[in-house]
């Protein structure tokens, strides 16, 4: 079968609301917009990277409620293989209500974890790696190090979105090719924050081929065989910052794909990003490639597609 783009993740389903402000307790106020949308670390990232023109699956599992039923009916109608997406019996998927407030341009997100447990290394199947170009993980555990360790002998690279810290990952970057942090795993890092090319190159030479941290409207800097590159924020009017690393990540293996070079991709995948950020909730806002380009030829964004999929994902569950 063959794919760009194997992702390890256990998806979840969002709520996104929109308020002017958040309202005090025993207050009540109004809703601008609301929309059912799927969350995910890598599984928004597969969303977005198949909205690029990527061949991708997902690998995981949900539960057999109503949102894992959702979880898998976004990814087939991204046209993502689903084939390894376990489906637990008697198991919930995981689920958010995430409220952001133009007030404070601030989000607040209240969460139930699924009950569904995450894929096991037997359960994992590594057949699916054979044709593969890219492994595409968030989380560290037994499955995915196994994962990795299977990809590398495959000769697949290895792309980690290393939004959180955990003690695990300083031992896993030796295996990683391409590594894209977050300002708060920098954070972790280092202890000297204003030395970025010194503290990125510190990195690289532990063995990925690309190392970039993204720090939000402050940019990105990436660290690669040319040497230190700083990329500048995309300015746009911003509806919503949820998922905008998600799809950034996403973004930046189509940009690789397409033989991009390091700073060329993490510009692509800033403009992906920021182009999300203009519409409500993780997915509704991420833009076809052709969209992408023209955005970083003109700053223009044709959005009536984009409108499109922000009205499918706020009529209702029953709509997506």
């Amino acid at each position: 079968m063959g794919f760009d783009v194997v992702g390890i993740d256990m998806p979840c389903w969002d709520l996104a609301v929109n308020l002017d402000e958040y309202p005090l307790p025993n207050t009540s106020g109004p809703v601008n917009r609301l929309s059912w949308q799927g969350g995910g670390k890598v599984s928004t990232g597969i969303i977005a990277a198949a909205r690029l023109g990527a061949k991708c699956s997902i690998s995981g599992a949900v539960g057999d409620d109503l949102f894992g039923q959702l979880c898998i009916r976004d990814f087939k109608e991204h046209g993502i293989h689903t084939g390894r997406l376990l489906v637990r019996q008697d198991a919930t998927t995981g689920f958010s209500v995430v409220i952001s407030d133009k007030n404070t341009m601030g989000r607040s997100i209240l969460y139930r974890r699924g009950t569904a447990k995450n894929l096991s290394t037997i359960e994992f199947d590594k057949e699916i790696l054979k044709d593969t170009r890219y492994l595409f993980i968030s989380s560290i555990n037994d499955t995915t190090v196994m994962a990795v360790k299977a990809a590398r002998e495959e000769g697949i690279k290895i792309m980690i979105d290393a939004d959180s810290y955990t003690d695990d990952l300083p031992a896993l970057i030796p295996m990683i090719d391409v590594f894209v942090g977050s300002e708060f795993v920098y954070s972790e890092l280092f202890d000297n924050p204003d030395q970025f090319r010194k503290n990125l190159e510190s990195i690289y030479v532990r063995g990925p081929k690309i190392v970039v941290f993204t720090f939000g409207e402050k940019g990105s800097c990436g660290f690669c065989r040319e040497g230190y590159f700083e990329v500048s924020a995309y300015k746009v009017k911003v509806e919503d910052t949820l998922g905008a690393g998600d799809v950034f990540h996403g973004a930046f293996v189509v940009g690789l794909l397409k033989g991009f070079s390091a700073e060329e991709t993490t510009r692509f995948a800033s403009a992906v990003s920021a182009i999300k950020c203009t519409k409500i909730g993780g997915r509704a806002g991420i833009p076809d490639y052709d969209t992408a380009i023209e955005f970083m030829k003109t700053g223009l964004i044709h959005s009536d597609e984009l409108d499109e999929r922000v009205n499918k994902y706020e009529r209702g569950v029953e709509n997506v």
